[in-house]
């Protein structure tokens, strides 16, 4: 797509200038600031809560408690655009499956106190985990971490210090670099440029189970950089092709999605894996 071209030269372009971290992170992160619809507007109950990170900044987040007092809570990490609103339809789909849902806008998402940085995204995904274990006493083996596109790389470095129920990477890349290379391959834009967010890297180091889902139709991050996340991960894990676009896959094929997140959550939380994972299209 022509946008991913233009996105991609000109953050190599910021990277290569003085100061360009500030113009980079201009490029990367596309927060919106109008919280316009909510759970509610749905008629699914959720409640918003406010979460401090280390360095002080108050983060928006809403929460939606399982459906039963010691049932699995999914701590979900969205994309680099938009806010709350545009993640409401979550809260639709998790409701009627009984689990927990936590969503957080990122710094300088939404109503979020700050500015997006890689390293802030990092802070505030273990501020959330803190919220969970800590102020909500959710035993870590309950909590499932699921990133979508950068929010898979936020995410995977969370579960590098935590040890949670499992990791779901969907529709996420294998690295930021990677995705501007396999476009500018004729530049040295991994040397150019300053926001990495490298999942796969972390991958042989993450000891939880693993679930990838990623669709050939994404034309935003190609379906190898999944297939690449699936192979890096260690056992056990399990690689679930979905189909639609990068945004809309999820509704698309919803009853994969759904049936693939749930059997994930119960053989996770069993301990009891199939020999062979069951393949899903």
């Amino acid at each position: 797509m022509v946008w991913r071209m233009v996105l991609t030269v000109s953050l190599a372009a910021a990277a290569a200038t003085a100061g360009g971290c500030g113009m980079e992170a201009a490029l990367v992160y596309f927060p919106t600031k109008v919280i316009d619809r909510t759970p509610a507007d749905e008629k699914v109950p959720y409640e918003t809560v406010t979460i401090t990170t280390s360095d002080g900044l108050k983060l928006e987040a809403w929460y939606m408690p399982p459906a039963k007092p010691d049932g699995p809570v999914i701590l979900h990490f969205h994309g680099n655009s938009g806010d709350l609103s545009n993640r409401v339809g979550l809260f639709e789909l998790f409701h009627p499956l009984g689990l927990g849902l936590l969503v957080i806008d990122y710094r300088g998402f939404g109503r979020s106190e700050g500015s997006p940085t890689e390293a802030g995204t990092y802070l505030d995904a273990q501020a959330a985990w803190k919220y969970l274990t800590q102020t909500r006493g959710i035993a870590p083996s309950r909590i499932f971490l699921q990133g979508q596109s950068l929010g898979g790389g936020v995410a995977s470095e969370l579960a590098t210090r935590v040890k949670p129920g499992g990791l779901i990477l969907e529709a996420t890349f294998t690295s930021l670099t990677d995705e501007a290379a396999d476009m500018l391959w004729f530049l040295p834009v991994r040397l150019l440029m300053r926001t990495w967010y490298p999942t796969r890297d972390r991958l042989a180091t993450i000891d939880c189970p693993v679930l990838v889902l990623h669709s050939r139709e994404d034309g935003i991050i190609p379906f190898h950089h999944g297939q690449d996340l699936y192979q890096a991960a260690r056992e056990p894990k399990r690689f679930v092709e979905i189909t639609g676009g990068h945004n809309t896959g999820i509704y698309e094929c919803q009853k994969v999605y759904l049936s693939a997140i749930r059997q994930f959550i119960d053989d996770s939380l069993s301990g009891h894996w199939p020999a062979s994972a069951p393949a899903a299209k």
